[in-house]
């Protein structure tokens, strides 16, 4: 290899090492983050709550639309990405209450 395709082979390892190492902290976060969930599902359960809060959810959204802009991170993909989570989370906190 010549010296510029050793140095972007080195580039490409180093940058996929920190994807994967974020990959693990995304991963850990979203399990954190679900056992909080689970346990207000549980709680919702318990007491005869509804199991989806819209305008608690709306108000996420809007927060992390806010985030991303700051992140530099697309606020479309990121209210996507939070309404897949809270999709799944209305989800857990129905079976609860079954």
């Amino acid at each position: 290899m010549t010296d510029s395709a050793t140095r972007a082979a080195e580039l490409l390892k180093s940058h996929r090492a920190s994807i994967d190492r974020l990959d693990a902290v995304l991963v850990y976060t979203l399990g954190e983050r679900f056992s909080h969930t689970n346990a207000v599902g549980k709680l919702k359960a318990n007491h005869d709550l509804p199991a989806s809060d819209p305008d608690r959810e709306a108000e996420q959204i809007t927060r992390l639309k806010n985030l991303a802009q700051d992140a530099d991170l697309d606020p479309e993909f990121a209210k996507n990405f939070l309404n897949f989570i809270i999709k799944e989370v209305i989800h857990h906190h129905k079976s609860y209450q079954d």
